[in-house]
């Protein structure tokens, strides 16, 4: 059976541009529930240009949706996700300066890193993803992690 995940960050997008508090993340994760979605996705970006912290926290609290957090592969945002404690985790690359994100991880090459944030957020039973460049010698990178 197909699920339906929406990701709401460029509801925070437009907030955050307003300046103000509309439209509000909740209020855009409380009308999902009522269409019936399956989940929830957002991206708790490291430096919050989207969706915020209590953004998160708020939505966890007031909506019976499970969340799919997309965070960058850091000890910070590791620990936002172990305190959240979503449905999964994916962790996704950040640039400083792009608009979206422009690609995957190279876990190739962060390999040690990735996996022992990996198995912090999979032994709290939290599932988690890596959105990673496509190129065959990243492809075969999450073999070595054992899935």
């Amino acid at each position: 059976m197909c699920k339906l995940g929406i990701n709401i960050d460029h509801v925070a997008t437009l907030r955050n541009a307003r300046g103000q508090f509309h439209p509000d993340p909740l209020k855009a994760a409380m009308i999902l529930k009522e269409c019936k979605v399956d989940s929830v996705t957002m991206h708790l970006r490291e430096d919050r240009r989207h969706i915020k912290d209590d953004d998160i926290f708020l939505i966890k609290d007031k909506v019976d949706l499970p969340i799919n957090l997309e965070i960058a592969p850091t000890e910070e945002m590791t620990k936002i996700a172990l305190r959240l404690n979503p449905r999964s985790v994916c962790f996704v690359p950040e640039k400083r300066m792009e608009v979206t994100t422009e690609g995957g991880l190279d876990v190739k090459s962060n390999m040690q890193n990735i996996e022992r944030l990996l198995n912090f957020l999979s032994n709290s039973k939290i599932e988690v993803a890596c959105f990673i460049e496509p190129n065959f010698n990243q492809i075969d990178s999450p073999q070595i992690f054992g899935y």
